[in-house]
């Protein structure tokens, strides 16, 4: 990462589009410059169904992050979901050129160019990322950086990234009209692996499930390899929803009455207390009461159907067996709701664990995803320049310079 590069990451998620602006600071950390949030109900189910609403929200929050930072956004990188990704491992051996004074940077940058240039690409998908996995040396030894290494070859593996070519054209559509460019798009899973894991989880074979308001995102890794991403389009909103159509209240109260009696298996119930329904349409002059076990058999039941598709959507692509040894919760549809992590382990019959990464609790729940996005650009291999763009105002809102933005991740 270039210290002084300032990178803006905009997530859009099924209740709200969240816009974080970050800059890289003398110890190769992300300063927060500042961010912001808009509610905006255009993802249905993982697809876009209001281009002008989404590009509105998206407008909103550059705005208002512009007031605050004094900077005027040009561009922005932004999250995908799994649903609408393919990965293809591949790997290539690549010859130093000069094996005596060590592999290069130029060697490695070839390599990736390599790499991503060495596949065929269906005709409905586009290139979006390379994920630079292991360099493994001559004599077979493994290693994160070959820079500087003596050795004639080196085998370089890597995860291509495709993404629907229809849907890459309307999120281009939609930051068009919001006024600015896209500088990237990186899955939601892979840009989150690194705030919601700890040190020990990075290294083991673990699946991340996001479950936020409105889709469950699928992230699956084998040590530092991307194996699977994927979308199921379920969350918390659904849980809310089905609370308020069986009680027959408002969505806010029932959104109240999961957030303070949620609770996922009704064996866990202390006490069965009474609850009293505030606007419940059958109401008369008599207030309603129901039993909380009324409450939390509803939560139950969704969140067994969530665990319950991920169960059946990792097993049908043979990717349960041997190759998921604990299950990380992480997502604002899940983590305030006590016990989901017991509900996930009976279901998928795999350890499960709320998210205890390191810096998961510094960061607002709202922005979690997008500052990942941000972290994640920042440290990117290689990379020549990961800057948006950026343009400076003077006070009297005037432009005074432009940071150019060298917008291929790789050297060619």
């Amino acid at each position: 990462m270039a210290i002084g590069d300032i990178i803006v990451g905009i997530d859009i998620g099924t209740s709200k589009v969240s816009t974080f602006v970050g800059e890289v600071n003398n110890f190769n950390q992300i300063e927060i410059i500042c961010s912001a949030s808009s509610k905006c109900s255009a993802i249905k189910k993982g697809k876009i169904v209001d281009e002008d609403d989404l590009s509105d929200a998206i407008g909103k929050t550059l705005r208002e992050v512009e007031d605050i930072s004094n900077l005027q956004i040009n561009s922005a990188y932004t999250t995908i979901p799994g649903k609408y990704i393919t990965i293809v491992q591949n790997s290539i051996v690549r010859d130093a050129k000069d094996k005596f004074a060590g592999i290069s940077i130029k060697d490695v940058a070839s390599a990736i160019v390599q790499v991503r240039g060495d596949i065929e690409i269906p005709d409905d998908k586009v290139l979006i990322d390379v994920v630079p996995d292991k360099f493994i040396l001559e004599d077979g030894k493994a290693i994160d950086d070959p820079v500087g290494k003596f050795s004639s070859n080196f085998t370089l593996t890597a995860q291509i990234i495709l993404a629907e070519k229809e849907y890459i054209k309307k999120l281009t559509s939609v930051f068009k009209k919001a006024g600015i460019e896209i500088d990237g798009v990186v899955p939601t899973s892979l840009a989150e692996r690194n705030l919601v894991l700890d040190t020990n989880e990075l290294s083991d074979n673990v699946m991340i499930l996001d479950i936020g308001a409105g889709n469950t995102e699928i992230g699956i890794f084998s040590g530092s390899t991307f194996v699977y991403t994927n979308t199921i389009p379920l969350g918390g909103d659904n849980i809310t929803s089905d609370i308020a159509y069986v009680l027959n209240v408002s969505n806010e109260e029932a959104d109240k009455l999961k957030r303070q009696y949620g609770l996922a298996l009704k064996s866990y119930i202390d006490n069965d207390n009474n609850i009293v329904l505030n606007t419940c349409k059958d109401m008369d002059s008599k207030s309603i009461t129901i039993k909380s076990s009324d409450l939390i058999e509803i939560i139950e039941a969704r969140i067994e159907e969530i665990f319950t598709l991920v169960n059946k959507d990792i097993t049908a692509h043979g990717i349960k067996k041997n190759s998921i040894n604990n299950v990380i919760l992480t997502g604002e549809g899940i983590t305030n709701i006590n016990k989901s992590d017991m509900a996930g382990k009976i279901i998928l019959n795999i350890p499960v664990k709320i998210s205890t990464g390191r810096l998961i609790s510094a960061v607002k729940s709202d922005y979690r995803v997008c500052y990942s996005l941000v972290r994640y650009i920042a440290a990117r291999p290689y990379a020549k320049n990961v800057s948006s763009s950026i343009s400076v105002k003077t006070e009297k809102n005037i432009l005074k310079t432009i940071i150019e933005k060298v917008k291929d991740f790789f050297y060619s």
